[in-house]
């Protein structure tokens, strides 16, 4: 593993309707929340969100693709969805490392993602372990 403390990656995309959908058609998650607008109304988040999997969804591209790359898995997940991630939002995903297993090709990293206006939507940790 090639990954050093202090390291840094993002990755950023924009949610829209047809990722609700096709990831809704995956997984089976067709909570009003995500489709009905006037149900969405009716909540604290005011108007239609993405399934927060569509959140998470960066972070593991992220990790198997950008740092620390390819061969790369989730160990373990440790965080929270602090506000909503609205359909239309672009959000970008930061890992940055926070240590290197000294033995073996395993690292913890700070995580969190963020709305293109800069509101916090996710933070944590979480260890991965690389193949490659």
């Amino acid at each position: 593993m090639s990954v050093t403390p202090g390291q840094k990656a993002t990755r950023t995309m924009t949610v829209t309707a047809e990722h609700v959908r096709a990831f809704a058609e995956l997984t089976g998650d067709y909570n009003p929340l995500h489709f009905d607008e006037a149900f969405a109304a009716g909540t604290k988040f005011g108007r239609l969100v993405a399934q927060g999997g569509l959140t998470t969804g960066i972070l593991h591209a992220l990790v198997a693709m950008d740092m620390p790359g390819p061969g790369t898995v989730f160990l373990s997940q440790d965080w929270k969805f602090t506000a909503p991630v609205y359909i239309g939002d672009t959000i970008t995903a930061e890992a940055t490392v926070l240590e290197v297993h000294a033995t073996k090709p395993v690292c913890r990293l700070g995580i969190s993602v963020s709305r293109g206006d800069g509101t916090l939507v996710l933070e944590g940790e979480a260890w991965c372990y690389t193949f490659a």
